[in-house]
């Protein structure tokens, strides 16, 4: 997801700032109307969640730059997250409609600059773009089909959009090949180069988490961390005798059940809610196919204290890899009973078990994931303004959207 960042000196930057949003919501406001059509097709999405004109036949068994299971792609292009409308792409790329606030990921410094410009709740609606997505919001990358011509997939996505919505982005195209294949990570600084190469504006992207599993133990691991943290985790890690942990592989009967599933679902939900980046509102439908599709190899690790659930965390073993996609919390207990860290923990062991070369932890939370010993990985986006006067004021300010490194660094966190 985009970020925006203020870098440097606070001051020195807000007028920046404030000055671009300004142009930004003027622009918009002054520019032409959608094609016919499509804020309807976007509007019965928000009020189905569970539509999609995607053709999940089409789509291959496996995916270039994929890392978890290609069956979770299948499931959220039949049951898109709320808002969203699932598509297909040229070269049969799976992808999204949906509305995107421009502000979604902005640290708390540029929503208050936002907030202060006079007006702003007239003109905010403005910063709601319509916006196609090449890529999936269940992939940690850019999905492709095998065999893929990325040279030529850019221009091929320009022709096919011809300017539908306001903005064209090609999500989460990975920097580096420090979790995939061999020649993968080459393909995607091929991809990058001629997205830029079409036009396009590229803007780092997010920071994925990920521990390389070469020890043998989680004391081996916590030995690498400074004295502090270790000292740290293991006092939060004192409330792991008073929980019951539950491993479920998807598609277990327990999971047939609809009141079982409406409690996870309330969990998640509860997670969503505290959350300060709201982007993607999953469904109970996605939810209920992946926790029944045993084919994903999912593993529902599930924790429960004397007053019953009160977390469950979803992940999927593929290639090697122990894949950590959801999580769903009961507050205040999760805190109490410090449930992130125990889990991080718990996740270890089971990928230690399991023989898995990585743990791949995800793009949230950089800085706690830091602290607890990940490694990262990067992504960039490629962006494309419909609009010629703002593709050029967004590649004048590009600096404004920075990625997760502010907060991590450039290096690898032991």
């Amino acid at each position: 997801m985009l970020r925006v960042h203020l870098p440097g000196s606070w001051g020195c930057q807000t007028g920046h700032c404030a000055w671009v949003i300004r142009c930004l919501s003027v622009g918009v406001s002054g520019s032409s109307r959608e094609p016919a059509g499509l804020g309807d097709k976007l509007s019965s999405a928000a009020v189905s969640g569970d539509s999609s004109e995607a053709e999940n036949s089409s789509l291959p068994e496996h995916f270039l730059y994929g890392l978890e299971p290609p069956g979770l792609v299948r499931h959220i292009l039949t049951h898109p997250p709320e808002g969203f409308v699932a598509t297909v792409r040229a070269g049969g790329v799976p992808g999204f409609l949906a509305p995107f606030d421009l502000l979604t990921t902005a640290d708390g410094s540029v929503r208050r600059v936002a907030e202060c410009i006079p007006g702003a709740r007239w003109w905010r609606g403005w910063l709601r773009w319509s916006t196609q997505f090449i890529g999936t919001t269940v992939s940690e990358y850019l999905v492709l089909p095998p065999n893929s011509d990325v040279v030529s997939l850019p221009e091929r996505w320009l022709q096919e959009w011809a300017g539908a919505t306001r903005l064209l982005i090609v999500k989460d195209i990975p920097e580096s090949g420090d979790l995939l294949p061999s020649g993968e990570g080459e393909s995607g600084l091929a991809l990058a180069q001629a997205c830029a190469s079409a036009g396009f504006l590229l803007v780092e992207g997010q920071a994925l988490a990920y521990v390389s599993m070469d020890f043998s133990s989680t004391t081996e691991y916590l030995s690498r961390l400074s004295a502090a943290r270790r000292k740290d985790i293991r006092r939060k890690l004192k409330t792991r005798p008073q929980l019951q942990v539950e491993v479920l592989p998807t598609g277990s009967p327990e999971l047939a059940s609809l009141t079982f599933r409406e409690d996870l679902y309330e969990l998640y939900l509860a997670v969503y809610a505290q959350s300060e980046m709201h982007f993607d509102l999953l469904t109970p439908g996605f939810f209920a196919a992946v926790l029944q599709d045993a084919s994903l190899n999912g593993r529902l690790f599930l924790y429960r204290c004397e007053a019953g659930l009160i977390g469950f965390n979803l992940c999927f073993l593929h290639a090697g890899k122990l894949i950590d996609k959801y999580v769903g919390f009961r507050y205040p207990e999760a805190r109490v009973y410090n449930l992130y860290a125990v889990s991080w923990m718990e996740n270890l062991e089971y990928a230690t078990a399991q023989g898995c070369t990585h743990y791949v932890a995800g793009w949230t939370d950089p800085e706690i994931k830091a602290y607890l010993g990940a490694s990262f990985t990067f992504t960039r986006h490629a962006v494309y303004v419909r609009q010629p006067a703002l593709r050029a004021l967004l590649r004048r300010f590009s600096y404004l959207f920075e990625s997760d490194r502010n907060l991590i660094g450039n290096g690898k966190h032991a």
